[in-house]
């Protein structure tokens, strides 16, 4: 029994320090890391997060631009119809059920928290059409707090290097929440983000280029 406690902290301990090194890395290549996203409000940035579901954020940057001239806060932005809305977010895919999802939360902002986009997890958690990620992204960029959310790339790439072992994005989450040092998890967001984007591609993950390929789990890396 003391031998294999032993292997198991041992095997444990080492999973700890790849983890380590791989955020270590990850901090040096992208320090400069950021959210792509364009926006001036709290509010413009829970809209913008909201669109950028399956959809590049260059495209809804350049959605937002139009938007936003007009409709930069949930008071304008109920003046619109869903199907006004719909027009304007059309691009970005999934357009019904974003707009219904914008009009929802900007109803709920603008009656419950007097057109303020609520500083707490509790609150923007509840506002309606606000999922966890939306929640976490609102809550780390535009308030300081300490999240991470988990899209696509976060998804992706942490399952392949080896961050998180996990076949849902709560369950990710959870794994990264204990993976990353809590002062680290909104800056190691985006530093899996812009892996994502510049290496580990969805379809062709640039392996041979890669300088965490050493530590990286991504099975398919070994395979001919």
């Amino acid at each position: 029994m003391q031998i294999l406690a032993f292997f198991v902290s041992w095997r444990y301990n080492k999973g700890m320090e790849s983890k380590q090194d791989i955020l270590k890395e990850l901090a040096r290549l992208y320090p400069d890391a950021r959210p792509a996203l364009e926006y001036n409000s709290p509010y413009e940035l829970l809209v913008a997060v909201v669109l950028s579901a399956q959809c590049t954020d260059e495209r809804v940057n350049k959605v937002t631009r139009e938007l936003f001239k007009d409709h930069s806060t949930p008071e304008k932005m109920l003046t619109l119809t869903q199907e006004e809305l719909e027009r304007y977010i059309f691009s970005c895919g999934l357009y019904r059920s974003k707009a219904q999802h914008i009009l929802s939360a900007s109803r709920d902002i603008q009656e419950r928290f007097h057109g303020q986009v609520p500083s707490n997890m509790k609150d923007l958690r509840s506002l309606a059409g606000v999922g966890q990620k939306t929640a976490n992204v609102v809550y780390s960029v535009a308030f300081g707090g300490d999240a991470i959310a988990v899209d696509t790339h976060v998804f992706r790439v942490s399952n392949r290097l080896g961050l998180a072992c996990a076949d849902t994005p709560p369950k990710t989450e959870e794994q990264l929440r204990q993976a990353i040092p809590q002062k680290d998890w909104s800056k190691a967001h985006h530093w899996l983000i812009y892996h994502g984007r510049r290496v580990c591609h969805s379809r062709r993950p640039d392996c041979v280029n890669c300088t965490l390929q050493a530590l990286c789990a991504y099975e398919e890396k070994t395979r001919g």
